[in-house]
């Protein structure tokens, strides 16, 4: 009796340490592919909702982080009325030094390399919440890709000017403009064309 209860003891005590080292190989084996893994994030800013489903697109397909840009003070339609000199809109653009508040800001940005950065055109720019969501952080190293809708406006010199003030330490790609209405196929072209992820694969 004493032999059988031994063999059973022996019998459990291998089968914990069996179960041992197996959870502590997953274990590293999840932590090793997450610190591997690049990380992607897609910001935008979208007042009329333009803007926002071509973000989740490329968000969608490149399954990276989304983060709304969401200004601590929402922009009505009066704002926005852009043949008003005294709509709120007009007087941002009109002010270099603008930065609307924004609500929420995402804590941390370190994690992510590449950062998609989506807006509409506001008088052939980037709207000022953009520079305050830009200067919110330490970019520093990253790949910044920009994009922007518009009804008829094309890209005009907004990307430009966000990388000569923003582009020092960080790498900017050439950015884009969209139609508003433009359809999943057409960012997944456009993302697929930019090859930012050939050498990682």
């Amino acid at each position: 009796m004493k032999k059988i209860i031994s063999m059973l003891l022996t019998l459990c005590l291998m089968v914990s340490v069996t179960a041992a080292f197996a959870e502590g190989d997953e274990t590293s084996m999840i932590g090793n592919t997450e610190e591997s893994a690049a990380t992607t994030l897609v910001v935008y800013f979208s007042a009329t909702g333009n803007t926002k489903p071509l973000a989740e697109y490329a968000a969608s397909y490149l399954s990276a982080d989304l983060y709304d840009i969401v200004p601590a003070e929402p922009y009505t339609d009066a704002d926005l009325n852009y043949n008003n000199n005294s709509s709120r809109s007009t007087i941002e653009m009109g002010d270099n030094a603008a930065r609307p508040a924004i609500d929420g800001l995402i804590e941390s940005i370190e994690q992510y390399d590449t950062i998609f950065i989506g807006y509409p055109i506001w008088w052939g720019e980037a709207p000022r919440i953009i520079n305050t969501f830009l200067e919110s952080f330490d970019l520093s190293g990253k790949t910044i890709v920009p994009f922007c809708t518009s009804a008829s406006s094309g890209l005009g010199s907004s990307a430009r000017m966000l990388q000569a003030k923003y582009g020092e330490t960080s790498t900017w790609l050439d950015g884009k403009r969209f139609s508003i209405g433009t359809d999943e196929n057409t960012i997944i072209e456009w993302i697929d064309g930019l090859e930012l992820f050939t050498e990682a694969e």
